[in-house]
Formats: structure tokens, sequence, C-alpha cells
């Protein structure tokens, strides 16, 4: 974070401490009553809405409602997830899956076990278990005296993240495992790891590999023999799909990878510890902020405008992830869940934003043109969807004005 937004943000927080829960309104008196009309809208209680917006060429706030208000934060969650992910695992962090057998090649047989062991690809699919057959039948294998088992113990075997509506699973996001394929049926609770060896059978078949012992699920001992890997593109092809799109399995399966990678756990508590504390390494005000999953379905989830424009303008400054991590947001007009939003001049190709929303929150983060970093999060039971979205492109249209 730039000590010039640094310093105003901490500015920010004394006065809110000051003045307790009475909204202070920075910035000039214009701009700052143009913006405070303009984020008014009916059915959104004001003391459940906040908002911060920064002039970054100069660290001024020049609005704020609410700021330290810790509020759900629907999909705006995935910056801070994508933030820290990008810091611990880099931009060309990639997800691996390996064909690993326990036994030996003798001839076209080999003589024992293989194992397909996922290791958190949240983009692994169809034609990449078709890739490993291919580099299998490449060694010359055309049987398998024993089975193809599936190993997911890379993650842990919880399904959904805390908070969740069990509605969630299926509709929001396939159940979360270390070895889930897309396009692969997955029932029941082994149903991702079980799929994921079917359907690798079927691959080896289509390459005239033949598995006599049928697919289940297992563990692949510590000794076996690596035969085949696949890897995935890149974690700043993945962030961005995460962000552009908005998607939650990728936040969900990226969040666990944190925990797997830098604790040695793969789970959602885990990677969510590693988050705060890459927030609170970066100097993102995390007073408020608790992180119980990585899509922002949660219930538990909470942010604050405050700390939303601090990641913001901590990952446009780090030379490291800027490019990747400002790339990776929606672009107004044109890109993700701002294709058809923000569609006309002054916002259209200017503003870059996060959106979210849930039945109890609605969100927008990001940025407008190189000039302003802001976010704004509405939350009620329920947040009245078309209102809280014209609020906010109304707020956002101002800050865009010439």
């Amino acid at each position: 974070m730039s000590v010039r937004v640094a310093a105003a943000l901490s500015v920010l927080v004394a006065s809110l401490v000051a003045a307790g829960s009475t909204p202070a309104h920075g910035g000039a008196p214009d701009l700052a009553g143009e913006l405070e009309r303009a984020l008014a809208a009916p059915g959104i209680a004001p003391e459940l809405t906040a908002a911060l917006a920064v002039d970054l060429e100069t660290g001024r706030v020049v609005y704020q409602q609410h700021a330290e208000a810790a509020l759900l934060p629907a999909s705006a969650e995935k910056l801070a997830v994508s933030f820290a992910a990008l810091r611990a695992l880099g931009p060309r962090f990639r997800f691996q899956t390996a064909l690993l057998g326990s036994g030996e090649q003798v001839g076209g047989q080999w003589r024992g076990d293989l194992y397909l062991v996922g290791y958190g690809d949240p983009t692994l699919a169809l034609p990449d278990l078709d890739l490993l057959a291919r580099r299998l039948a490449a060694r010359g294998i055309r049987r398998v005296t024993g089975r193809l088992l599936g190993d997911e113990r890379h993650f842990d075997a919880k399904r959904a993240a805390p908070g969740w509506k069990p509605t969630f699973l299926g509709r929001e996001s396939r159940p979360l495992s270390a070895l889930s394929v897309a396009g692969a049926s997955q029932p029941g609770p082994n149903g991702s790891a079980a799929a994921a060896a079917r359907a690798m059978t079927v691959a080896l078949a289509r390459h005239g590999i033949r598995v006599a012992g049928g697919s289940s699920t297992g563990r692949a001992p510590d000794d076996a023999a690596h035969l085949a890997r696949d890897v995935s593109e890149r974690l700043s092809a993945i962030v961005r799909r995460m962000n552009t799109d908005s998607d939650n399995f990728v936040a969900e399966m990226v969040l666990k990878e944190l925990g797997a990678t830098v604790t040695g756990r793969g789970s959602t508590a885990a990677g969510a510890r590693v988050v705060r504390r890459a927030l609170a390494d970066a100097d993102v005000p995390v007073a408020g902020v608790r992180i119980a999953d990585g899509s922002g379905l949660s219930a538990h989830d909470r942010l604050t405008a405050a700390a939303l424009v601090a990641i913001l303008e901590a990952g446009s400054e780090d030379p490291a992830v800027e490019r990747v991590f400002v790339g990776s947001l929606a672009v107004a007009g044109r890109s993700g869940t701002l294709e058809r939003r923000l569609e006309r001049r002054p916002t259209r190709n200017r503003v870059r934003a996060k959106t979210g929303t849930t039945r109890r929150a609605s969100a927008l983060a990001g940025f407008v043109g190189t000039r302003y970093a802001f976010a704004i999060l509405q939350n009620g039971r329920p947040v009245p969807y078309w209102g809280a979205r014209a609020a906010q492109d109304r707020f956002v249209t101002i800050l865009a004005r010439p």
C-alpha cells in the first residue's frame, strides 16, 4: 500500500473511532455530496451501506461512509483470496495431477495398481485425463492387471465451506475435492475421486489400455512410480477466471491450496488463516475482517470497505503481482461480470472491478482509470438487486466523469 493511501486510511480510522458510529463524508463537498446522493437506494438501509473512494494520485479520501463497518462482502471476497494467492504462490504457480503406479511394467502390462492423484487443480477436465492416457500409452502399456484408484488426500474431505447453505453445492459450486474433474458426474460423499478414477479408466480405454480391476478410490503409496503428469495453466490465468467470471469453485480450490502449500493442511480454515496473514503483512486493516471461505458465499464472511480499498491499492503497487491482479478484474462494458454493465461513456473500458451478489449482499470494488480506487458494500435481508446495482453504477459514473 502506498504511503499516501496508508496515511489517508489511518486518518480515516482515527476519525471513525473519534466519531463513533456516525458516518463521515470526506472529500470535496460537491463531489462527496454527489456520491452520497448516488448511493441512496430504496430498500437499502444507510447503516448497512459502506463505501470508500480514494484518489490514488494524492492519497486523499474523496468519500467514505461506514468504511470500517464489517459487512458481508459476497464475491468481493475473491479480491482478498486472489491477492493472497498471487503473493504466496506467485503468478507462475501451476497445479498438477499425477498418474502413479505401484508394481512394475512387464512388456505391455503394468502389473499392479494405478493411482490418479489430484493436487487441487480447479481446471482439471476430461481432456486433461485424455492427455495422461496418451502419455501412459506412449510407454507401451496396454493392460493394467490391478485397479485404478483416485487419490484426493491433498485436501481434506469437506465438500463445502463453513456458512454455506446446503443448496450451494451443485448450484453455486461443485463439491470441493483435490481430485475433481469437470464433466465427470460426482454422486455420493466420495464422488469426486471415484468419478475421476472412473473417467480415467474410460480415457485409458480410448487409448487402448484396459484396466482389469476397474476403478475405485484409495491412497497411493509413498514409493509409487511417477508414470505421467498434467499441469494446469499458470495461476495468473486461473485468478483471471476466478475474478473476471467470479468462479466460486476456483476460489475455494485456490483457498485450500494456500492452506496446503503454506501450512501443509489443505483445508478452508488453513487457507483462510493464510489470507488473513497476507492482508496483515500488506498493512491492510483487518479489524472486523473474517475470512470463512474463498468465494464469498459464506454467511460468516466479513470485509470492510477500508480493507477492500487497501487490498486494491496493495495489489496495484506490488510489481510482482500488479499486472496480473489488476488485469484479473472485469472491465466495464467488455468482459466477465461487467460485460453488460456500465457500457457507456464515461465508464466503459475505464472501470475495472470485482462484483458481488448474494441474497443478502451486493458489492462492487475496483478502479476508475488510474485515478480512483473504490469499494461499495450493501447488506440487507434481502438486498434489492437492481436498486443496489443502480446505486453502485451511479457512484462510479460520477467518479469516472472527466
